[in-house]
């Protein structure tokens, strides 16, 4: 037996740090720097975003993060956190955050036509009502591009030269290179030819540019790339008395409770915005019997679907599994792999077929199986339920028979032969001895298989697009 001295072993300390300063070690830290270089740098472009957009909170936990991860990889110690960061990152960005704004959104009247802050509802609304003001100066204009971004420079009748883009009032500038009366370059930006215009005509005619901040100053909009008009809107915004007014009628419309502008007659200016509203959606749920009785039946149906779907495709495979299971079947082998076909397919294609052969008109069950029935196997509200309950049993059963063969197969035969001996019969030795040994290993895979139905979108879209109602 052999003892090592302290010398000895400092010795080895000390070698194995000098190992890690080596190539492989120095390659190793060179890695974890560009590697933290990049999180760091997208870590300050997104706070340099928040930070422009003025979101204090998120701005102030993205610092935190960054100072965290930063902390954790170029700290010698905290090894598990290094392991630990990237997860807790993903769950909290992919997991937490989304079922946390998605129980926010609820609190909300966020929908179609109010997802949205204010701000960019009076500017869609002016966006919308804008007509060409008759008698309008003609603006030159030239198309540059930054990056994808187009940006509109004009030079205004007194020889003045601006720039701006979508959402983007105009601003002087300095610099721009000026050929006859028109600016036609600026440093930084990428002047688009003819063909570049025409390439990109449509999103051209789409930008609106405001002339200042107050959008009820108009907008500067051009038909072909090299003139721009003034534009005004219809509905004129009183900032200090947050109205619209609609220049023909002169009726005013004020900001409702609702999130939108509403005149005194109830007609409403669309887009709204985003607002909260407390338990005002689950009251409505409740009381509204015109969403209450859906819903309670999507609810109930989406259950009874997740568990009838798990129960027929289970007892389906296991009864196939234990079937093919006894060796004294013949060409087990063939009947497996034909088995296991229906799996072999995609599902939504599959879904499409069966679509098909269901059709209550043209379909292959209803014109060949049953002898020209019309059967609405996919327009009654029961029959269509039968239909995907059997067209789902008919997609989910290879699964189950290839993981309750497994489990049957893994079963110790001497378990089996000692239940035999004490005289258990077919039946009792199927429910009392395999049932029970299958189900400590099945009972995961048929939770995960509740979830999976319990979210199975794609199945019901295929074969009836949700319906019938």
């Amino acid at each position: 037996m052999t003892t090592t001295s302290p010398p000895a072993e400092r010795k080895k300390v000390l070698s194995a740090r000098t190992d890690d300063r080596g190539p492989s070690g120095l390659k190793t830290i060179l890695i974890k720097i560009v590697l933290l270089g990049i999180v760091d740098a997208l870590g300050v472009y997104a706070l340099f975003i928040l930070f422009v957009s003025q979101d204090w909170i998120v701005f102030g936990l993205g610092v935190l993060a960054l100072a965290a991860i930063n902390w954790v990889y170029l700290s010698r110690n905290n090894l598990p956190a290094k392991y630990l960061v990237p997860g807790v990152f993903f769950l909290l960005i992919f997991q937490i955050f989304v079922a946390g704004y998605s129980g926010y959104v609820a609190f909300t009247n966020y929908g179609d036509g109010h997802n949205s802050t204010k701000e960019d509802a009076i500017a869609a609304i002016v966006q919308k009502s804008l007509v060409r003001v008759e008698d309008s100066p003609t603006y030159q204009l030239t198309v540059l591009d930054q990056l994808g971004t187009l940006s509109f420079l004009v030079t205004d009748p007194d020889g003045e030269v601006s720039i701006g883009g979508e959402g983007r009032p105009l601003e002087q500038v300095d610099g721009a290179e000026v050929s006859g009366d028109k600016a036609v370059a600026l440093p930084g930006y990428t002047t688009l030819d003819f063909a570049g215009i025409l390439g990109r005509q449509s999103e051209i005619g789409a930008v609106s540019i405001p002339l200042t901040d107050n959008p009820s100053d108009g907008a500067l909009r051009t038909p072909d790339g090299s003139k721009a008009f003034l534009y005004a809107s219809t509905l004129v915004y009183d900032e200090r008395a947050d109205t619209f007014t609609d220049a023909g009628s002169s009726t005013v419309y004020s900001e409702g409770d609702d999130g939108s502008y509403v005149s005194s007659n109830g007609t409403e200016l669309t887009p709204g915005w985003k607002i909260d509203v407390g338990f005002a959606n689950f009251v409505r749920a409740a009381t509204d019997e015109s969403i209450r009785g859906p819903l309670v039946g999507v609810v109930l149906w989406t259950f009874a679907f997740a568990f009838l779907s798990v129960l027929t495709t289970f007892a389906l495979g296991l009864f196939l599994a234990a079937v093919f299971n006894d060796p004294r079947m013949k060409g087990r082998r063939f009947y497996r792999t034909m088995m296991i076909l229906p799996y072999a397919f995609p599902a939504f294609l599959s879904a499409l077929v069966w679509s098909g052969l269901l059709n209550p008109q043209f379909g292959f069950v209803n014109q060949v199986l049953l002898g020209g029935a019309e059967v609405p196997w996919l327009t009654d509200a029961v029959l269509a339920k039968v239909s995907i309950l059997l067209v789902n049993l008919w997609l989910g059963f290879p699964y189950m028979f290839l993981v309750c063969t497994g489990a049957l197969q893994s079963i110790p035969d001497e378990v089996v032969e000692a239940a035999k001996i004490d005289g258990a019969g077919p039946w009792s030795l199927f429910r009392f001895v395999k049932l029970p040994l299958l189900m400590v290993s099945l009972a995961p895979l048929l939770i995960a298989s509740f979830a999976f139905n319990f979210n199975n979108f794609n199945l019901i879209y295929m074969l009836t697009e949700g319906g019938p109602r």
